[in-house]
């Protein structure tokens, strides 16, 4: 099959899933397609599916993946020894884990084609990701916790894990609390990691977008952390700081004293 028939076979096999939606029109523009197609990964719940589409599925979203372009951790060159300051596209990165930015329900993203890294991470992940995002919170009983973090497979990304953290929610003034809370994030996810024989991690921008946590405060919370805990624990993990946005990068450069 070629990536558009995967494509199809996917949507058909997913609007089969809303009762009255199997005979929707299909649209013939290829980005309005995989917009679809994304929209209904987005919203689907978490239940299992079958071997066939798995099997389409996962072929299909290593292909995507691999057209948007791989980064190998390896081909990054440090800003500090063990510390990497990459701005590119998460779900592309290769390495042992990436850190994504949960809600306290766990489950993703279910908002179509939303820009959160949540959403993007669940998307190029694969349905079975929702899954076991489900089954750890079923078997918790609770929504999870802010400041602390739960590891999935990565399934269909380049990397093999996923941490999943959920950070504070900003409704006004920055608070002590919510620092320390953010804090928590960053260390859970590394104790997680070292737990897990894991040597190399890639965080996001954690609660800096839908959150609203200041993004100059919650970088450099972010470096306070992992310099901090590098040095407690005399650890040798590599961590990526990984930035979209252009003002990021040059907050976390300025921050990690690397050179214009």
């Amino acid at each position: 099959m070629t990536q558009a028939e995967k494509r199809l076979f996917l949507i058909r096999s997913l609007l089969r899933e809303h009762p009255g939606s199997s005979d929707r029109d299909i649209p013939a523009d290829k980005q309005q397609q995989k917009d679809l197609l994304r929209s209904l990964f987005n919203i689907r719940p978490p239940r299992p599916v079958s071997e066939e589409f798995l099997e389409i599925q996962d072929s299909y979203l290593q292909r995507e993946i691999q057209q948007k372009g791989r980064t190998d951790l390896a081909d990054l060159k440090p800003i500090q020894e063990g510390i990497y300051l990459w701005r590119g596209d998460i779900t592309t990165l290769r390495c042992d884990a990436i850190v994504n930015a949960a809600n306290s329900r766990m489950l993703g993203c279910f908002v179509p084609c939303h820009g959160c890294i949540d959403n993007a991470i669940h998307t190029y992940a694969g349905v079975q990701l929702r899954l076991a995002c489900a089954q750890l919170m079923e078997l918790q009983g609770r929504e999870e916790q802010t400041g602390s973090a739960k590891m999935t497979p990565a399934f269909n990304l380049p990397c093999q894990y996923v941490l999943h953290t959920v950070g504070p929610i900003v409704y006004g003034k920055l608070t002590a609390q919510e620092e320390r809370q953010l804090a928590c994030c960053y260390r859970s996810c590394l104790e997680l990691a070292a737990q897990n024989n894991i040597k190399s991690i890639a965080f996001c921008c954690i609660s800096t977008g839908e959150f609203h946590f200041p993004a100059d405060k919650a970088a450099k919370i972010a470096v306070q952390t992992v310099r901090e805990y590098k040095k407690q624990t005399h650890s040798n993990i590599e961590v990526v700081f990984n930035v979209f946005k252009e003002s990021d990068y040059h907050i976390y450069r300025e921050l990690l004293g690397a050179n214009s």
